[in-house]
């Protein structure tokens, strides 16, 4: 494709970078979002004692979830534990479904600590009817490859309280081989079909220091890497130049690489706020990524699209725990500044004349993010049974401002939306094992697209995608909504009692 036509479809299209990590990582990872996305909670992979509580957790201790988010907080795993923690999630009109099956030990003795987990899981892509040849058409079956795709997930952890003190320190390791992200197969509207391969990995080290008085305090430092290859197959109507000739069907396979590196740190303090059982605690995380190879996406065209991001969270939590009540809110604001740009493959000539080098940067795009979480959750317990309620609600709010240095423009644009996750938890406690179901429904997002370049409107478009997506609207967004339901059973055994 040559430089000038790259430049002009980049004008019209987006830029986007699927960018997949643990949903419950997040606090740590700091994700990106600049459509609303339905995406599916493929990543949800361990267990929880607090997620129907609307996920909580600045001043409220999950002993089962918190370890693989710092690991040094392994410290607090109560004894040696088997578990298991199936998920299954659907999103609605058709746009996929998941389902995962995680299982591990987890185990305390006092002066060492530590886990492992290994996860099966099955995606179902959404319903496509788009094509020159919808598949469905030809009469030809539909490859098992291009309905399912099954991934494997191994993390471990360990880590020990040092000698004669009240600190902890601990490593993790998760590995993820990803045979398929949900929807990125819908971010190459045209195809008939998608083989993606690939990994994520994400390295951590923690410390976590306990204080007199019940204070306490994480530092924790962070290394995430996520690489898939996209082998995306069209088939296509070709015109020959010489009229009346009728045109012919051809195959082209292109392939996509998608990377991202984050580096991250995080830092969290906890103290009792005054008798009868109140907490309140602080945390700040800074995330660096870069985005080295954003996918040639069927819906902007345009090959090597680099970036980079600074994204940071300050937030603030209050909990009180008084058997047999337990309740908990977060107050998160989370400031992100990201530039994404287009690369010329050879000298381009600008609309006054001007000359732009191979490698020089065509359009780019700097987004400022204001973006806000609220959690909040009530637990009721007792010695056979709990429930719990949740609710987290997340703000999205940025600006873009795109300078196109070939046909010499600049534009802004302002969007915002609001995702609302109520949440449900049941538990039941014996002496043998316990039994924990959790239940969320996402809403307010759904398949976007925009209101000048139609991206989703037709069924099958949507931009459904993982966590981190950047993507640089060519005009106000538009959404057709589906919701995202959650379905997750935790049980859990108890280990030589």
């Amino acid at each position: 494709m040559k430089p000038v036509r790259q430049h002009r479809a980049c004008a019209l299209a987006v830029f986007a970078l699927a960018y997949c990590l643990p949903t419950e990582l997040s606090a740590q990872l700091v994700s990106l979002k600049t459509v609303p996305i339905a995406a599916g909670d493929q990543f949800q992979l361990f267990p929880s004692q607090k997620l129907g509580m609307g996920g909580v957790s600045i001043a409220v201790d999950d002993p089962l979830l918190d370890p693989f988010i710092n690991p040094a907080k392994g410290s607090r795993i109560p004894g040696a534990l088997l578990y298991t923690a199936p998920v299954f999630y659907n999103i609605s009109g058709d746009n996929g479904a998941g389902r995962s099956l995680p299982a591990g030990l987890l185990f305390n003795s006092g002066s060492f600590f530590g886990a492992a987990s290994l996860s099966l899981q099955e995606l179902e892509s959404a319903e496509r009817f788009f094509g020159p040849v919808p598949v469905l058409e030809t009469g030809a079956p539909e490859l098992l490859s291009d309905r399912a795709a099954n991934n494997v997930y191994a993390s471990a952890l360990f880590g020990g309280k040092l000698p004669d003190s009240r600190f902890s320190l601990g490593g993790s390791l998760f590995w993820g081989g990803l045979s398929g992200v949900q929807g990125v197969d819908l971010l190459y509207a045209g195809a008939t079909s998608i083989e993606q391969s690939g990994h994520v990995l994400d390295v951590r080290l923690g410390l976590l220091g306990e204080l007199e008085g019940e204070r306490t305090y994480e530092v924790m430092l962070l290394y995430n890497s996520f690489d898939m290859t996209h082998d995306v197959t069209y088939v296509e109507w070709v015109w020959p130049e010489d009229a009346p000739i009728e045109p012919s069907l051809q195959t082209r396979v292109e392939t996509n690489l998608d990377r991202t590196n984050t580096y991250g740190a995080h830092l969290g303090y906890v103290q009792p706020l005054a008798d009868e059982g109140w907490r309140v605690g602080g945390i700040f995380t800074s995330n660096y990524k870069s985005h080295p190879k954003i996918p040639n996406y069927e819906i902007q065209n345009i090959p090597r699209d680099p970036g980079n991001t600074w994204a940071f969270n300050f937030g603030i939590g209050v909990s009180r725990s008084a058997d047999p009540i337990e309740f908990g809110i977060d107050l998160i604001l989370e400031p992100i500044w990201s530039d994404t740009w287009a690369e010329a493959d050879t000298a381009v000539t600008t609309r006054n004349g001007g000359v732009i080098k191979a490698g020089g940067k065509t359009v780019e795009n700097d987004f400022v993010f204001t973006n806000a979480i609220v959690r909040m959750g009530l637990g009721i317990a007792n010695e056979r049974a709990g429930v719990q309620l949740g609710l987290e609600v997340r703000s999205i709010d940025y600006q873009l401002e795109q300078v196109d240095r070939v046909e010499v423009t600049k534009r802004k644009q302002d969007e915002s939306w609001t995702e609302w996750t109520p949440s449900l938890g049941l538990a039941l406690k014996f002496p043998e094992f316990q039994v924990r179901y959790v239940g969320r429904l996402t809403t307010g997002t759904g398949q976007p697209g925009t209101a000048w370049t139609a991206i989703g409107v037709e069924r099958g478009q949507a931009l459904d995608a993982a966590s981190d997506f950047i993507v640089a609207p060519s005009g106000p967004l538009t959404l057709q909504e589906a919701d995202v339901v959650t379905h997750q059973i935790t049980v859990s055994l108890p280990i030589g009692r």
